[in-house]
């Protein structure tokens, strides 16, 4: 595939991704204001703001560019859980994950020269019960603010912690990269 993306975003993990999924990108930068109205579901939350930041982007996209903007969502009972401001709402977002199950939605916006393309991708987490020590390591070692949910899949509370998952793991991290790869291969006229 030649295409060379445009990658909107400041996460060091979907920039790792978008890496090693061996595509040649560079991070550009966007200025939007990600608030949405209220009465967006939670299930398109994410893709909403996906695509609002596509909309921050103002230069020209080339014949074999394509602009990527994503976003991620924790979603526990019906409530969308954003990125913590202080340890003790981490600790606060753990609690209520513990032992229980929730949704993370990446909404991604895929926009190039013939058109905008975007979608959600869910998966389903589930947290074993964990102990106020853990939690408070976890959150002390690893203060997790700039991550949605007060966690990554990736350090030591995913691997202690989450019995199994139901979806793609990579979403969990930030990119859904398997739904990524193929919407990039039909917007480039792939097979």
């Amino acid at each position: 595939m030649t295409v060379k993306l445009l990658l909107a975003s400041k996460s060091p993990r979907r920039r790792e991704l978008i890496g090693q999924l061996g595509l040649e990108y560079r991070v550009v930068d966007i200025d939007v204001d990600e608030r949405l109205e209220s009465d967006i579901a939670v299930d398109n939350v994410a893709e909403a703001i996906a695509c609002k930041k596509a909309t921050g982007y103002r230069y020209e996209i080339g014949p074999s560019e394509v602009l990527v903007t994503a976003d991620t969502v924790v979603v526990h009972r019906g409530k969308v859980l954003g990125k913590p401001h202080s340890r003790q709402e981490a600790i606060e977002m753990l609690n209520d994950l513990s032992g229980d199950v929730h949704q993370v939605y990446t909404g991604v916006c895929l926009r190039g020269q013939k058109g905008q393309e975007s979608f959600t991708e869910c998966t389903h987490v589930y947290f074993r019960n964990l102990t106020d020590d853990e939690i408070s390591f976890y959150v002390d070692t690893y203060k997790p603010f700039d991550k949605a949910g007060a966690y990554g899949i990736q350090e030591w509370i995913g691997m202690v912690g989450i019995e199994r998952i139901e979806g793609c793991f990579y979403n969990v991290m930030g990119l859904p990269t398997v739904r990524l790869y193929k919407e990039l291969m039909n917007m480039m006229g792939g097979k």
